[in-house]
């Protein structure tokens, strides 16, 4: 019988049936003289006893407000101890956390907070160019003249709460560090009647998809979503209470607050964030200065601090694991990690913010050649299929759509059936929109975005089968491939390479290295050399807005609108 494309996660190790809430009371009561959460650009070390009592005297805070479970509170913040604290607090609070992107803007963020109706909002002050205070102002003027607390704004009218970070005073906010003052024990036996109600089932979270077309949608999770997911993400890593964990990675984002933040708490190991947003040499300090076992990053974090100049100074022989994902992670960039960062245990791990976010992961002892080449094997618990257009499962090693099926698959879009009912099937499989491959051995490789790939005269070209072997060119640093319109063959691929420091190419070198080593029609027709790809904040690439760039610069109008 002909194997097909379906893998199950059987697993010994039960789901954990618990909230986030009472779970961190189980891992502070076990590990509370460890150090929890170190944050050095705060003069933050805290162990897992004090986080807890923080936590529980910010969630009795929420509460004193007057802010109800199933409220959403919106927090609008770089990495930092506020963010951890507040992640913690909505959940023992029974309250839905919502995750605004640190670049996001007025219509952005007026759109979010309407959308899933926010009570409160936490924000920082600015971070790089954005005022963030300045642009609330603009979006609720009210604030100005109200009382703390007391916000009415026709445009939100939801809003009632914002709370800001640091210890200056901004009419009509709330400081962060208040909400912790002069709570006593009946405001604790409150949030502990609270928390006894709460459900693992109910709505934690709720994280924005950066989508490439129309608005963002507010992908919906539970506390069985994120905290099993965390869980099982350190346990492929094989973290422990004695592991430290240096997380770069934005916080708002699945990355920074499951894979980091629940995976370090669910098994007791230090949280360790090296800067309020992502710098190379930041990381490789706090590495060496922390003595940190893990590291997570996106690949292009990874290739900064593998080309930071001061690279060889730093120690950083601690390394043991981490996680690289995000976006595709080079096969090149991979094996200098192992080799020069000493991360000989470091993991892929793939997935989407409506799952959680993983569904893949390598494990430490794969071989290498699987670490750097497929995205390791299911994740237990959960189900993949691949199936073709039609919807049919394909034979192992058959390219198509990957679709995923389990606990981890978000409850839905806030307040978006119909695009809901587009994700997820009546049978519970939410469609990815990836294109993989699973082998015999059930290891799975992605091939690709359905939109990414280019077919040019009828042949399928998948970009990152091109964009792994121009890795292999010792003058290029990072490269993108896209499709861009062609007369003749409907596309035509373009690699767009971002060159080493102090490298010199031109597109003639790039085709000789390519001609005859792959396909003829799989090398690019165009060569553009940047400086830079455009990128969301959490350093996934935006490739169709690199395909508009690309298009236009080459008089080819509009290539791949989605």
């Amino acid at each position: 019988m002909q194997q097909l494309s379906y893998v199950h996660g059987a697993h010994q190790t039960p789901l954990i049936g618990a909230t986030i809430g009472a779970y961190l009371d189980t891992v502070a009561a076990r590990h509370g003289e460890r150090e929890a959460l170190i944050v050095a650009h705060q003069n933050v070390r805290w162990t897992y006893a004090e986080f807890h009592q923080r936590v529980n005297r910010l969630a009795a805070g929420f509460l004193k407000l007057g802010l109800q479970p199933g409220e959403r509170i919106g927090i609008w913040s770089q990495n930092c101890a506020e963010w951890a604290l507040t992640q913690f607090a909505t959940a023992k609070a029974g309250l839905i956390l919502v995750n605004i992107n640190p670049s996001y803007r007025r219509s952005e963020l007026e759109y979010v907070l309407d959308k899933v109706q926010c009570s409160a909002l936490i924000l920082a002050p600015s971070f790089k160019s954005s005022d963030y205070i300045a642009i609330l102002r603009d979006v609720v003027p009210e604030i100005a003249d109200c009382a703390a607390g007391a916000l009415r704004a026709p445009r939100l009218p939801q809003l009632r709460h914002v709370i800001r970070l640091g210890a200056e005073k901004t009419p009509g906010m709330l400081n962060f560090g208040a909400l912790q003052e002069g709570i006593d024990g009946a405001d604790l036996a409150r949030l502990a009647e609270v928390a006894a109600t709460l459900q693992f089932d109910d709505a934690v979270n709720i994280q924005f998809t950066s989508g490439t077309t129309g608005a963002p949608k507010g992908a919906t999770l539970t506390h069985h979503n994120i905290l099993n997911n965390g869980y099982f993400i350190g346990e492929a890593m094989r973290l422990t209470e004695r592991d430290r964990l240096c997380i770069p990675v934005p916080l708002y984002h699945c990355f920074g607050m499951v894979l980091g933040n629940l995976a370090c708490i669910t098994h007791g190991a230090a949280i360790v964030y090296p800067g309020e947003g992502f710098d190379a040499k930041a990381v490789l300090e706090t590495v060496q200065a922390e003595r940190c076992t893990g590291l997570h990053g996106v690949p292009t974090m990874f290739i900064a601090i593998l080309d930071h100049p001061d690279f060889a100074r730093y120690d950083l022989s601690t390394l043991r694991t981490g996680i690289m994902a995000g976006s595709p992670c080079p096969s090149e960039v991979m094996s200098k990690v192992i080799k020069l960062m000493h991360m000989a245990e470091i993991t892929i791990a793939y997935g989407m913010t409506e799952t959680s976010p993983v569904s893949f992961q390598s494990s430490v002892d794969d071989p290498v050649e699987l670490r750097v080449s497929t995205i390791g094997r299911i994740h237990p618990h959960l189900e993949v299929k691949i199936v073709d257009p039609e919807g049919r499962i394909v034979a192992r090693g058959e390219k198509g759509e990957l679709l995923t099926r389990g606990y981890s698959v978000m409850q839905g879009y806030w307040g978006d059936e119909e695009k809901t009912r587009e994700a997820i099937d009546p049978a519970r499989w939410m469609h990815t929109g990836d294109l993989a491959v699973i082998d015999a051995a059930g290891f799975c490789s992605i091939v690709g975005r359905s939109k990414d790939m280019v077919i040019r005269g009828g042949e399928n070209i998948y970009p990152r089968e091109v964009e792994e072997f121009l890795y292999r060119h010792p003058k290029v640093l990072d490269v993108q491939c896209v499709g861009v319109p062609d007369a003749k063959y409907g596309e035509e691929l373009c690699a767009c390479i971002i060159l080493r420091p102090g490298m010199q190419a031109d597109a003639e070198e790039i085709r000789a290295f390519c001609s005859g080593q792959i396909a003829y029609y799989k090398v690019p027709r165009y060569v553009r050399f940047v400086e830079t790809f455009p990128m969301t904040v959490t350093g996934k690439i935006q490739k169709f807005i690199l395909r508009q760039q690309v298009a236009n610069d080459l008089g080819l109008g509009v290539a791949g609108a989605e």
